[in-house]
């Protein structure tokens, strides 16, 4: 078979180059921005609980956290993410902060956002839901966020806990003001003889080592939170590489300590920019199970 001559003799151009590259970075850009981004990954997450009354054998609750309502998250994403919890059919909803986002464009529409959200957590068909403030909503407006979202039905609870009542059984429901921008007080927002296990929401993983350390610490069984999205993009080899302060340490996933676990969410919303790549929006279905 004759050779290529010299006119015939593919060139590997910078030009090429650039263009390859450029079609490449477009691609990826555009897949981490509208399709990774609203991919929704329901991670189901049975959690062994020491003394779990037998009520809450196979109790389930779903975490939602860091909606980021609209900046850069869409209200239809939002009504999605709702639509899919509905079929899941929890007993109980529990949303760990970052109902808005805090910046450029919050100061000007960050109200509005802020009520839409609200009304669109109304549909949630769950028996029961409830709250607590993450670093956006506390820089944007902590009690105009309370507000909002109590006006709405969603209780939140800041430094605060209570009671989830079933058959004559109970677990404690706690929630902490966000440890990154407030003044969270453990001696409140966890009971000192608690008749049930503990769950406590903070928006900041990383807290959990602070929990761990005071002296109510060991009453707490979970701790739920979410934050960091994350790292919203994870390169292979390299891990997340977008990472908050107090998200760094326990990024995502599930963690053990002597007495506690930690719940981390990936988040459904981004923030900065509206990426997401190997790191999809997170539905947590924590199931409640007796060791």
């Amino acid at each position: 078979m004759p050779g290529l001559t010299p006119s015939q003799t593919p060139r590997f151009t910078r030009r090429n180059f650039l263009i390859g590259t450029g079609v490449t970075a477009a691609g990826l850009a555009f897949y981490s921005g509208e399709i990774s981004r609203h991919e929704i990954d329901i991670v189901h997450r049975p959690i062994a609980i020491t003394n779990l009354p037998a009520p809450f054998h196979g109790y389930r609750i779903v975490q939602l956290s860091d909606i980021h309502l609209d900046e850069y998250t869409e209200p239809f994403f939002l009504e999605r993410i709702v639509r899919h919890v509905n079929t899941l059919a929890p007993d109980l909803v529990l949303l760990t902060g970052d109902f808005i986002t805090h910046g450029s464009l919050t100061f000007i529409a960050g109200s509005h956002a802020l009520r839409r959200c609200s009304e669109i957590l109304t549909t949630i068909t769950a028996p029961l839901r409830y709250a607590v403030l993450g670093n956006h909503d506390v820089n944007f407006d902590a009690p105009e966020v309370v507000r909002a979202l109590t006006a709405q039905g969603t209780p939140v609870l800041v430094n605060q806990h209570l009671p989830v009542e079933r058959k004559g059984a109970r677990i404690w429901l706690c929630g902490v003001d966000d440890p990154g921008t407030s003044t969270p007080n453990l001696d409140l927002a966890i009971p000192a003889k608690p008749d049930g296990p503990v769950i406590l929401m903070a928006h900041e993983p990383d807290y959990a080592d602070s929990v761990i350390a005071h002296p109510r610490g060991h009453l707490v069984d979970l701790m739920l939170s979410g934050h960091s999205h994350g790292g919203q993009v994870r390169l292979p080899f390299l891990g997340p590489l977008i990472l908050p302060p107090m998200g760094l340490k326990y990024p995502e996933g599930h963690y053990w300590f002597d007495q506690m676990q930690l719940y981390v969410n990936r988040g459904l919303g981004t923030v900065g920019l509206p990426f997401r790549l190997n790191c999809p929006p997170e539905i947590t279905v924590v199931t409640l199970q007796p060791v």
